[in-house]
């Protein structure tokens, strides 16, 4: 019984060692809102998009064009980019001063950037094409059923720097709970939640459950125009 007391004594002690783990409720909240955003939100956001563009119960490849992970990808990251908006603001309201020095600012507002960046970029991925469109009144010709130069410069950028964003979150979360004096138990818990989300994503890598968008749509991959 008296280890159990240690031990919980020691994972609500603020990584300082300090007694008492004080902060402000903005700084709470945007702590709360931030690793609500991009530790849970848009890592599920980007699994969904790598691994569930053909659904485990779809008749693939008879039933083509699953717009389950595109409406739910989108739904993520949005909402993930926008409480991270709303942290920024309430972190704002305390102190607007950026400092240089402080590497939880400078990793934080670029992480801000890459995901704007992410989602302005999704909306220059140009148009789409292919049968599924005839079948819509449209054009066959489109720059994804074509994969024109546009098309190829989006898909590098959106995921190579989905990616790169997911590993700064890391790195910027565990800076600003080290700024924030965090209870131990809160870092033990954020770290456990990754490993689970890496765990996850290997499995499912392992699995074959990451599909070509291209195939998930259309059945075969890219050979050129048809």
């Amino acid at each position: 019984m008296e280890l159990l007391q240690t031990i919980f004594n020691w994972l609500l002690t603020p990584l300082s060692g300090a007694l008492v783990h004080d902060i402000s409720p903005l700084v709470a909240w945007h702590a709360r809102l931030m690793m609500l955003a991009w530790s849970v939100l848009i890592p599920l956001g980007v699994l969904l998009a790598r691994f569930y563009k053909v659904t485990p119960h779809q008749d693939f490849p008879a039933h083509l064009d699953n717009p389950f992970w595109w409406h739910g990808h989108r739904a993520l990251q949005y909402s993930g980019i926008a409480l991270a908006l709303l942290a920024v603001f309430l972190i704002l309201r305390l102190n607007s001063d950026f400092n240089i020095q402080n590497w939880h600012h400078i990793f934080g507002y670029t992480l801000l950037a890459l995901g704007l960046l992410q989602v302005l970029g999704a909306q220059l991925r140009g148009t789409k094409g292919g049968p599924t469109d005839v079948a819509k009144g449209l054009p066959l010709r489109g720059d994804h059923f074509d994969m024109t130069r546009r098309r190829l410069i989006f898909e590098r950028w959106h995921k190579g720097g989905g990616y790169a964003a997911l590993a700064l979150v890391v790195i910027t979360t565990m800076l600003g709970l080290a700024l924030a004096d965090a209870a131990r138990w809160m870092v033990l818990v954020i770290a456990l939640w990754w490993l689970l989300l890496v765990v996850v994503f290997v499995i499912l890598q392992k699995r074959g459950r990451a599909v070509e968008t291209y195939v998930a749509i259309w059945g075969k991959p890219y050979r050129g125009k048809s």
